[in-house]
């Protein structure tokens, strides 16, 4: 079968590797991969070799929707040739045991479509963890798909979003997505045209979705007082700033009163255990808004490459950030 593999720092690769498919063990799939989803931040990361937790080789992508093609015994949730959603990596099959998250396609759901479930599982944390109320004004700072997805999840709770990213290409597909209030803050004054489009008051929410430390000092000035700052993007890298000044910004009443959110994914189970949220229910709630139109996919999708085309996907993501914004490797092409 077919793998991506980074085998070195700046440097994926179309490999051929073996996989066994015969006796597979009960509660066993076989997995025949139609698309699988390039999640760019940690894939970016992992492919510049900066993960410690990826070290080189090493196989990216965790989104994938296929075709089951072997069953093992005692699987009775599946049949095969259902369609199905999985945490899996960039390969042709994959032979795994089910996991919570394993999922069969809704009905009319586009195979194309059902990969981008799994970055708005990661988008769902930033509005699962605020007060967001309705009305309420939330301004998302990175429309990345992920920054995209969380705007697109806010306003179908109700919220005004508005959406910031410095390049213009993303507040375009943002508009088309309905984030209709855009800001690029290289060439717009952004507290100005906040308070024109708020009616002069700060956003109670602001979602930081770059992953850039930097950035998050501007979120922190970006809120209200007793305003929520939310740390979708997972922060990577060096930063220098003055931390008395930040942390009054959490700390003093006059500086603002900001309570900042960590919103990784990961804070919620896997499989329900009792508690409302878990990341099996999200993912359940989300296949069906992208089933009935109401997430929007489509527009996001820039890109549907072949396996053996890895390396100028990664080159072209980390050059060209304006063009490339939603790939899928289409493992039948």
């Amino acid at each position: 079968m077919k793998t991506i593999l980074f085998d070195a720092p700046l440097r994926a690769t179309c490999h051929d590797e073996a996989l066994d498919v015969n006796d597979i063990a009960d509660q066993e799939i076989v997995l025949e991969t139609q698309y699988s989803l390039v999640s760019v931040g940690t894939e970016l990361a992992c492919y510049r070799g900066t993960e410690s937790w990826a070290p080189l080789p090493f196989q990216p992508g965790y989104a994938a929707v296929g075709k089951i093609v072997q069953l093992g015994n005692g699987i009775d949730q599946f049949s095969l040739g259902d369609s199905v959603f999985a945490d899996v990596g960039h390969a042709q099959y994959h032979r795994f045991t089910p996991r919570p998250t394993t999922l069969r396609v809704p009905e009319g759901l586009g195979t194309k479509l059902a990969p981008f479930v799994r970055l708005a599982a990661t988008a769902i944390t930033a509005l699962r963890i605020t007060q967001v109320e309705l009305g309420d004004w939330v301004a998302v700072q990175g429309l990345g798909v992920v920054g995209n997805l969380a705007a697109q999840l806010f306003a179908l709770q109700g919220a005004n979003v508005i959406g910031l990213d410095v390049l213009n290409n993303r507040l375009k597909l943002a508009q088309t997505c309905g984030i209709t209030h855009t800001i690029n803050p290289e060439e717009d004054d952004v507290q100005q045209v906040i308070r024109d489009f708020t009616g002069g008051t700060k956003p109670p929410i602001v979602v930081e979705a770059t992953g850039c430390p930097d950035l998050v000092p501007n979120a922190m000035e970006l809120a209200a007082k007793e305003g929520e700052v939310v740390l979708l993007g997972s922060p990577r890298g060096e930063s220098k700033a003055d931390l008395t000044t930040f942390l009054n910004r959490v700390h003093l009443w006059d500086h603002g009163c900001v309570t900042l959110k960590g919103a990784h994914e990961w804070r919620y189970p896997i499989a329900p255990d009792g508690r409302k949220h878990s990341t099996q229910r999200n993912v359940k709630i989300l296949l069906n808004l992208i089933a009935q139109g109401k997430l929007l996919i489509e527009p996001l999708i820039t890109h549907i490459a072949k396996p053996e085309d890895a390396q100028s996907v990664y080159q072209g993501l980390l050059s060209d950030p304006n063009d490339f914004v939603g790939v899928l490797f289409d493992w039948g092409a």
